[in-house]
């Protein structure tokens, strides 16, 4: 069985960050044409990869997390793009609360100025708790769990979106939603 990470990896270079470097255009969205990613796969790797590896890679990981997206004939990175249009989702309503993983470092930061996107184009939260640690712990050892309170910040009008199933996004949280635990 082929190393679907490596697949998974080659998509985000692909459709995340360096479309242009493999002759990709992406539209408003944010998508590919499919065949013309199928190509750059094929180019890379040959045969190692089939349309069912690529499917798998597209269906999530094994929590749920979905990073890409088919629509039609064509397939979008749903985050993190660096060298790519803004990519958006539609409105979303909230759970009443949501999880981001940080570093404890960041926490003054975040005490005075709220979450912000930064360098990507969203802030990401989830509805579970276990996978904010999981995405904090791979930027440190000393992590802190956040609760948002997303139901408030909703009403209080914060746009959110909701790209997948445990995963909600924001442009900027205000300090006033954030509880740190």
């Amino acid at each position: 069985m082929a190393d679907r990470r490596r697949l998974s990896r080659f998509l985000a270079l692909v459709l995340r960050h360096k479309p242009d470097a493999f002759g990709l255009t992406l539209d408003s969205e944010g998508f590919a044409p499919l065949d013309q990613v199928w190509d750059q796969v094929i180019r890379q790797f040959g045969d190692v990869f089939t349309h069912d590896d690529l499917e798998a890679v597209v269906a999530g990981d094994s929590q749920g997390k979905r990073r890409y997206e088919i629509s039609g004939e064509r397939i979008r990175a749903l985050y993190g793009h660096s060298d790519a249009p803004p990519v958006e989702y539609p409105l979303a309503e909230p759970p009443e609360l949501l999880f981001h993983g940080t570093v404890i470092a960041a926490l003054e930061s975040i005490r005075r100025e709220g979450l912000s996107a930064q360098s990507r184009q969203y802030v990401h939260m989830t509805t579970n708790y276990a996978i904010a640690a999981e995405v904090a712990k791979r930027h440190a050892e000393n992590t802190v769990i956040l609760t948002i309170r997303a139901g408030d910040a909703h009403r209080a009008g914060i746009v959110f979106y909701h790209p997948e199933a445990q995963h909600y996004l924001a442009k900027h949280i205000p300090p006033a939603f954030i509880v740190i635990d």
